[in-house]
């Protein structure tokens, strides 16, 4: 009996940074879930609600957008709703196999013994998918400046100002992102 203890014992410690690293990956595939999750409903709510034709604050008539930037707006919010589900159902599925892989006891959560390779490229599929999401949904974001404010090529001032904000926060933002997600896998 005493060496079944000292098995367990010795099995609970190496599987120690396993399970830790595993507790790490689970929390990081939540975050990423929870943040699509906010990313899809504002894009399905955008294209619900989509009329770009009820507002339009352009001063000129030439300036007013034209249906092919309607058209690209729908494309570009139908794409980053994609990748946002991409990238969601990659996280929820690692998820489900961690939880699948790991030990009969219930209160042994985050032990499983998964292959770390496979762990990180569905990490990074689902890091680039939201990624990739957030790219077309920032260009989504460009073509409903310009339905509302007018055509950048007219030179709006408000309209230029409004896209290099946008343009600079949101890539600021997701170079962090990536230089993150990156630099987790080096340590």
């Amino acid at each position: 009996m005493a060496d079944s203890d000292i098995e367990t014992s010795s099995n609970h410690n190496s599987n120690h940074s396993t399970a830790s690293t595993t507790s790490v990956h689970v929390s990081a595939l939540d975050g990423i879930v929870n943040a699509n999750s906010l990313f899809t409903v504002a894009v399905f709510v955008g294209i619900t609600f989509d009329q770009p034709r009820d507002l339009n604050l352009a001063d000129r008539t030439e300036c007013n957008a034209g249906l092919d930037v309607e058209r690209d707006l729908v494309v570009f919010e139908v794409i980053s709703f994609a990748f946002f589900l991409f990238s969601s159902l990659v996280a929820q599925g690692l998820k489900l196999t961690i939880n699948l892989l790991n030990s009969k006891e219930t209160d042994e959560v985050f032990k499983a013994n998964i292959n770390s390779d496979l762990l990180r490229l569905g990490v990074v599929g689902a890091a680039g998918g939201s990624v990739l999401g957030c790219v077309f949904l920032l260009l989504s974001m460009v073509e409903v400046i310009q339905l509302r404010l007018g055509l950048l090529s007219c030179g709006n001032s408000l309209a230029i100002h409004t896209v290099l904000a946008l343009v600079v926060l949101v890539s600021s933002a997701l170079s962090v992102y990536i230089f993150t997600v990156f630099y987790s896998f080096r340590k």
